[in-house]
């Protein structure tokens, strides 16, 4: 296996080949969510775009173990340990018990991702599956010299980790940046740092999810689960570690640190990231009042949009931006996708219409095509160029079916491949009416193609040209041709 794969590394800051540390085998890691709350459109983007990912990397004959953590224990309100914990306040909201609140958001997220057409990961662990996990590795952490306990909470000595390894590597800022954006500590802190984190919380009284650990009965602070989890399924050094973009800073900064102190490797070769999410120019944020959740999108219940959209045209309008770019929603945008997406999908219904001639036309250059569709998926997973080049073969397959241009068998049978491939394998894209559905409406459609028929065969031009000017204001096309009448979505 020679691919020409390259991809973004935000640890090396360019582009780079895609060398796996032990092919055919990769390993991915991708943070997952927290589950206190209905998933956001933020949290969909970077899954959609690591399924993109994982299919190409399925398809280019890797053997993957995508592993994508659930975050159901240890997630404070503010990254520097300090807050409520996530789960117990809103199970005190709701008046729940806090497994129950995973439960509810951990299905609602499945459900969402399921709509999304995302492949499941070869492995999803929690946090609280794995908690023995987490206190073996903080203990290591502790006995190799790189954190120290303060009234049953262990902190990670960030200062004495600076002094031997770049604690800023992967987002190339400065140590004293980040000191300087650091509030002091006081005198009640118990931090000997103030870039300090905690890998183990004592649980105050009211805590409701705590375990019994060699320093108290606590819980684990948020970083150290992915370390934990990664390493044990993917091993101390893997592939590739992804998430969205707002993780680099503090998140993924903290997780090298802890996987460097715990078996003194960098954790992954590779760290990808997705790009954030604006409406209408302005950062997509709840605070803001401009943020929708996938259920507001795809019903249109919500002051922004002007209406609902489909699943399957929003994951296109995903994939019309690279992952690494801004995606900025508004009305006119979803509104070109949602038409793009139906016109490509249209294209792949038509291809089963088609008959075969004895020729190919022979300015449609299918292995050329092929050939810039690996091309752009090889560099760095450009979707947009992807999009626009299968676009090339939806004209073809229009001309075809208009009968302006011909294909023989063998080249439709390679065009249909073709379409499988990149639309369904890689992008993931599916006909957003089901096939029971389909057959509803291919069924009612040959009713109005008889009627219209019967009126032709009797000479009422009248009825047949209104049956047909009708059926246009609705977007499906009737076409006649010597094989009979045929119809399309327009």
């Amino acid at each position: 296996m020679e691919p020409n794969l390259v991809l973004y590394n935000t640890l090396t800051r360019k582009k780079e080949k895609f060398d796996p540390l032990n092919p055919p085998f990769v390993g991915m890691y991708v943070c997952g969510p927290t589950v206190y709350s209905d998933v956001h459109l933020g949290n969909c983007r970077t899954f959609v775009s690591f399924d993109m990912i994982f299919r190409y990397l399925l398809h280019l004959g890797y053997k993957v173990r995508y592993v994508r953590n659930i975050t159901d224990a240890g997630h404070l309100e503010g990254d520097r340990d300090e807050g409520d914990d996530k789960f117990s306040k809103k199970a005190k909201l709701e008046q729940l018990e806090p497994m129950e609140i995973v439960q509810k958001y951990t299905l609602g997220f499945h459900e969402v991702l399921r709509l999304f057409n995302t492949l499941p990961p070869s492995i999803e662990p929690t946090a609280t599956g794995h908690i023995s996990e987490q206190i073996e590795m903080v203990q290591r952490i502790i006995d190799n010299g790189y954190a120290y306990e303060v009234n049953g909470t262990v902190y990670f000595d960030v200062e004495k980790y600076v002094k031997e390894h770049d604690y800023t590597v992967l987002t190339n800022r400065k140590l004293e940046d980040l000191l300087n954006n650091t509030r002091e500590l006081g005198g009640q802190d118990e931090k000997r740092g103030r870039l300090d984190f905690a890998l183990w919380i004592k649980a105050k009284p009211e805590h409701i999810m705590r375990w019994p650990a060699p320093w108290s009965v606590g819980f684990p602070g948020w970083h150290i689960e992915c370390s934990a989890m990664s390493s044990k399924y993917l091993g101390a050094q893997f592939d590739i570690h992804g998430g969205g973009m707002d993780l680099a800073a503090t998140h993924h900064t903290n997780e090298i640190a802890q996987s460097e102190a715990c078996h003194h490797v960098h954790p992954a070769k590779y760290w990808m990231h997705t790009n954030m999410l604006t409406v209408n120019g302005a950062r997509m944020s709840k605070s803001a009042g401009n943020g929708f959740l996938p259920h507001e999108l795809f019903t249109g219940n919500h002051p922004l949009l002007e209406k609902g959209y489909s699943p399957m045209s929003v994951r296109f309008f995903m994939m019309q931006a690279h992952y690494r770019s801004t995606l900025d929603f508004s009305n006119e945008a979803l509104d070109a996708a949602d038409k793009g997406y139906k016109r490509l999908m249209n294209a792949i219904v038509l291809l089963e219409k088609i008959k075969a001639s004895n020729k190919n036309s022979s300015d449609f250059d299918l292995l050329t095509l092929k050939k810039r569709c690996y091309k752009a998926m090889d560099d760095d997973f450009n979707t947009p160029v992807l999009i626009a080049e299968l676009f090339e073969a939806v004209r073809f397959i229009n001309a075809v079916y208009d009968g302006k241009m011909t294909i023989d068998q063998t080249m439709l049978a390679e065009l249909k491949s073709f379409m499988q491939i990149f639309v369904v394998d890689i992008l993931g894209l599916k006909n957003g009416v089901l096939a029971e559905d389909a057959d509803d409406t291919d069924g009612l459609m040959q009713i109005i193609i008889n009627l219209r028929n019967e009126a032709k065969k009797n000479k009422d031009f009248t009825t047949s040209d209104r049956i047909r000017e009708d059926l246009q204001s609705i977007g499906i096309q009737l076409k006649d041709s010597k094989d009979g009448t045929l119809w399309n979505k327009i």
